[in-house]
């Protein structure tokens, strides 16, 4: 039986707007886009959902992040390597700590999750949803399809993960997204959007330079030595044109066995 002790977490927690006991300062001119002075707009939907947000970006899927099917119910993760729903939560609350994943890049258009148990979402033959690898592999990527206001997860199966409603456990069985596949992803960090999208600061330099800085990020430094892929660059120029810049990246240092992530 799972406790949540067994999960490293420590919970954000937003904090609410009250009332100034200060009178607000007069203004002859509306205030104008972009006005530093402007009233913030508070979100009500991340109030609602206890400070947790729903994001819109791929690049936003990172760190501690909870999957939400629903109005405030979220996939919780099961002692033996399963996923269901958990109880349904009132306003102003976040997810509990055994719904809370850990959420990784693994390239530009794909994420792998981790539950509290340190186990990567995959899936199985069957499309049963379940946590029990250590390692992530090609069951275990998943891209997020963001179209027309609504998000879906697709698996390397080409199937859409959803819950089965006869026993509530998460699966990847439905070839299209509907009503039953559309999710929301939240996050309690502060979310990235498009405006003012800066180049990531691995990005930047060139290939040779952009390989060291993930080596950098990602390595496991038993060692304290940086383990680089020595063959040809030629196939990362390729890869930066057809848009698998990342998951090349991934591949060339899973040859070194120093990513913290590969096998």
């Amino acid at each position: 039986m799972s406790t949540i002790s067994e999960y490293e977490l420590v919970r954000k927690k937003i904090k609410l707007k009250g009332d100034k006991s200060s009178s607000k300062r007069k203004r002859k001119h509306k205030d104008k886009v972009g006005n530093k002075d402007a009233e913030p707009v508070e979100d009500e939907d991340k109030v609602k959902h206890g400070g947790w947000s729903k994001v819109d970006l791929v690049r936003s899927i990172t760190g501690s992040v909870a999957i939400e099917f629903g109005n405030q119910t979220y996939v919780t993760a099961l002692d033996n390597g399963l996923f269901t729903l958990g109880p349904p939560h009132k306003d102003g609350e976040g997810p509990l700590p055994e719904e809370v994943l850990t959420a990784i890049n693994v390239s530009e258009t794909k994420v792998a999750f981790k539950s509290g148990y340190g186990k990567y979402l995959g899936v199985h033959k069957d499309g049963t949803v379940t946590g029990r690898s250590d390692a992530i592999g090609p069951l275990e990527q998943w891209e997020p399809i963001f179209q027309d206001g609504k998000l879906a997860l697709l698996s390397c199966t080409s199937c859409f993960m959803s819950v089965r409603e006869e026993d509530e456990h998460l699966v990847a069985l439905s070839k299209t997204a509907g009503p039953d596949q559309y999710l929301q992803i939240r996050t309690a960090a502060v979310v990235a959007s498009d405006e003012g999208n800066e180049m990531p600061i691995e990005e930047k330099g060139n290939l040779s330079q952009i390989e060291e800085n993930y080596v950098r990020k990602f390595q496991k430094f038993q060692d304290k030595k940086l383990k680089i892929n020595t063959e040809d660059k030629s196939e990362l120029k390729k890869a930066k044109k057809t848009g698998s810049l990342h998951e090349t990246l991934l591949d060339r240092r899973s040859k070194m066995k120093a990513d913290r992530y590969c096998k």
